[in-house]
């Protein structure tokens, strides 16, 4: 994939997930798949950068990665001289973030707050890329809420003020992450613009990843939530999209572990062992989820406070739980995955059923249900 001036290895995107798409994370996804691995957000402020989250997330670290720095903020000048700053210390490229629905973002008129306003972002766009001097590319959302579903209009203003390509998560910012994604709307973008688009939102498996790309006709897919746990997704939806039978691509058990103590190894690296030791423990959370025995794992893992007893931990997970498994090769991590899959349905289900006996009808269910039925009429399964 060729954004600009920079070629990429193909159309696969990790998402810039905020607390979870670290450099080491980063490293691993592009090692398993992913073409393209932009960086958490920061400030704009420069004044902040200076603070160890802020220098952590704008640390070069691994050498698989084209490094792209996103920025959010909502002054123009501003932005401008943050893209500026992050080219100076090594940016391949420049990420503005336009789609960001959180409340302490949003209260500053940044990330998708921004959407309200496309004059500001007319100027944001054409200031940060007369001033980046590398490529500038924009992560949107498909408006700010179903009544101002305004994402054409974003996208149009982009091109014309020279964002270098598109990502559109396809779901409004009052929608957060419930409903589901409009694939519709991400289409009706890519139509109406040159630009690479990359599509985001429920992208959970290669199947999806392959039905995505057919029917919005995206240049590209990004993948945020369902990479937590497993980072091999990218590696799947390649294999599938070269249409590579999927037991010759299944990961062994073998492999997994490996994966999984390589990514404890770059987090002891990356942050030092006690930091290390905290980011940890939610991918091992992440990792094991849907695995037999995972339970008791992860209260012993959680309480452990040092590298070695993480590593000794994790590796008797896999010895204990899988022991007969480890045998046997030809049984992949999917395979013993989907044995449980049964089980975390019907727990989910009774929760859900539980959430609905305590709120009927009223509260956030209501607005849940408006983004659902008000979203564009496009669901994939």
């Amino acid at each position: 994939m060729r954004i600009a001036g920079l070629e990429f290895p193909n159309n696969l995107a990790l998402a810039p997930m905020a607390g979870i798409s670290d450099p080491p994370f980063r490293d691993l996804c592009a090692r398993l798949g992913a073409g393209l691995t932009p960086g958490e957000m920061v400030s704009a402020d420069i004044g902040l950068w200076n603070s160890k989250k802020s220098r952590s997330r704008l640390r070069r670290w691994g050498t698989r990665t084209t490094q792209i720095i996103q920025i959010a903020g909502y002054d123009p000048e501003m932005l401008a001289q943050a893209a500026r700053q992050a080219a100076d210390l090594g940016a391949d490229a420049i990420d503005i973030n336009l789609g960001c629905p959180a409340k302490k973002v949003c209260r500053r008129l940044a990330g998708s707050a921004l959407l309200k306003d496309p004059a500001l972002v007319a100027r944001i766009f054409a200031r940060v890329v007369s001033q980046a001097g590398v490529p500038v590319t924009a992560k949107i959302r498909t408006g700010w809420s179903p009544e101002l579903r305004n994402g054409l209009t974003i996208a149009r203003i982009a091109e014309d003020e020279g964002i270098a390509a598109l990502t559109v998560h396809g779901r409004t910012r009052a929608c957060r992450f419930a409903g589901h994604a409009e694939y519709d709307t991400i289409r009706d973008i890519k139509q109406s613009v040159a630009i690479p688009v990359i599509a985001n939102g429920d992208i959970d498996s290669a199947a999806k990843a392959r039905a995505v790309l057919e029917h919005t006709g995206a240049d590209g897919i990004m993948i945020g939530r369902a990479a937590r746990g497993q980072p091999w997704i990218f590696r799947d939806v390649l294999a599938h999209l070269k249409n590579f039978p999927a037991e010759k691509t299944d990961l062994s058990l073998f492999s997994v572990r490996d994966i999984i103590l390589e990514h404890l190894d770059s987090l002891y690296s990356f942050y030092g062992e006690s930091t290390g030791v905290r980011v940890s423990r939610k991918h091992l959370v992440w990792y094991t989820q849907h695995q037999r025995d995972g339970r008791l794992f992860r209260e012993r893992v959680m309480a452990a406070e040092t590298a070695r007893d993480q590593l000794t931990l994790t590796r008797r997970f896999f010895e204990q739980t899988y022991g007969e498994a480890l045998a046997e090769p030809e049984r992949s991590w999917g395979e013993r995955s989907g044995e449980n899959d049964k089980h975390q349905e019907n727990a989910q289900a009774k929760k859900e059923k539980e959430i609905r006996g305590t709120h009927g009808t009223d509260g956030w269910q209501e607005s849940v249900a408006e983004c659902a039925h008000r979203r564009c009429p496009a669901r994939l399964s």
